[in-house]
C-alpha cells in the first residue's frame, strides 16, 4: 500500500516488523524505491510470501507464510512508531500472536490523533472490525461470505451485505470488492457501483493493496467518495497490467482514471 501510495505522489511513511534476511531485503528494496519507512526491529524474521505463475493454464497461485509470533514489547513498538497522518491504514492479516482486538486500540488511537482508519483484512481480524471506530473497511466478496456465513449471489446480496456490515459498525464506509466485476460503495446516503477497467492481466498481485492505496491518497487528497473509489478502480487495473510483483505506474493510473472520469 504505501508504495502505491508513494508511486502517486503522495506523503506516506511504511511501518513494519523487520526481522531476519527477509527484513533486511524488504527494508533495501523499499529504500531503492524511496519510500519513506518506520522499520521496528523484532526477534523474528519478517514474514515471506511468493506467487507462483502456472505457465499453461495462466493460473496463479499464493503462498503466505506463517511469520514469526510478535511479542507485546514488539506489537506496542509498531504502535508507539506509527507517526502522525491524515490516515492509518491497516493491510493484511495480522501477525501471529497479534489479537486481533488491536484493531480497536487503533481506532481509538486514529480518533485521538484526529486521523481515519482505513483497513483491508480477513478472518478473525475482519471479524474484529465490527465496533473498532474504523473509517473505510475493503473486504472482498469471499471474505464477507466467511464472515456472515451465507452466499452472496447478487447485486441484491451484495448491497444488503454491505449495508449490514455499515449498519452494525463495522465502518462508516464499506468499498466490497468484486474482483473482475469491480466494486461498491456503501456509505451514509451513498450508493455507488462501478465496473472494473479491461486491460490485459500480466499478474493480479498487489491489486488489491493499489485499490486501498489509490482510495486512501484520493481521500486523503479531499476528493469526493466517488473520485476516490473510481482512482482506486484505476490504480487496481493498471497493476494487474505490471508483472510478477509490480505495481502500477503513475502514468497508468491517471490514464485510466481519466478515461473513466470523462
Amino acid at each position: 500500500v504505501a508504495r502505491v501510495i508513494h508511486a502517486l505522489g503522495g506523503d506516506v511513511t511504511a511501518v513494519f516488523p523487520q526481522g531476519g534476511p527477509a527484513g533486511a531485503t524488504y527494508t533495501a528494496l523499499l529504500r531503492e524505491a524511496g519510500v519513506p519507512i518506520a522499520p521496528v526491529r523484532i526477534a523474528g524474521a519478517t514474514r515471506e510470501s511468493f506467487t507462483v505463475d502456472e505457465g499453461e493454464t495462466g493460473l496463479q497461485y499464493r503462498f503466505v507464510l506463517p511469520g514469526p509470533e510478535l511479542s507485546a514489547a514488539e506489537i506496542e513498538a509498531l504502535l508507539e512508531a506509527l507517526p502522525e497522518a491524515s490516515h492509518i491504514v491497516v493491510s493484511g492479516s495480522l501477525p501471529t500472536g497479534c489479537d486481533p482486538a488491536i484493531l480497536k486500540r487503533l481506532g481509538a488511537l486514529a480518533s485521538e490523533r484526529g486521523a481515519k482508519l482505513v483497513v483491508d483484512t480477513s478472518g478473525p481480524a475482519l471479524a474484529a472490525c465490527e465496533g473498532a471506530g474504523i473509517y473505510l473497511l475493503k473486504p472482498s466478496l469471499r471474505e464477507v461470505e466467511d464472515l456472515i456465513g451465507n452466499p452472496i449471489d447478487s447485486e441484491e446480496s451484495e448491497l444488503e451485505a454491505a449495508r449490514t456490515l455499515r449498519a452494525r459498525g463495522f465502518a462508516e464506509v464499506i468499498i466490497l470488492s468484486l474482483a473482475e466485476r469491480g466494486a461498491l460503495l456503501v456509505a451514509d446516503g451513498t450508493v455507488l457501483r462501478l465496473p472494473a477497467i479491461q486491460v490485459e492481466t500480466q499478474s493480479a498481485v498487489g491489486a488489491g493493496d493499489s485499490m486501498v492505496g489509490a482510495v486512501t491518497l484520493a481521500l486523503a487528497r479531499g476528493e469526493t467518495l466517488g473520485d476516490a473509489l473510481r482512482y482506486g478502480i484505476a490504480a487496481g487495473a493498471a497493476t494487474l497490467m505490471t508483472p510478477a510483483t509490480e505495481l502500477a505506474r503513475r502514468e497508468d493510473v491517471e490514464r485510466l482514471y481519466a478515461a473513466r472520469s470523462s
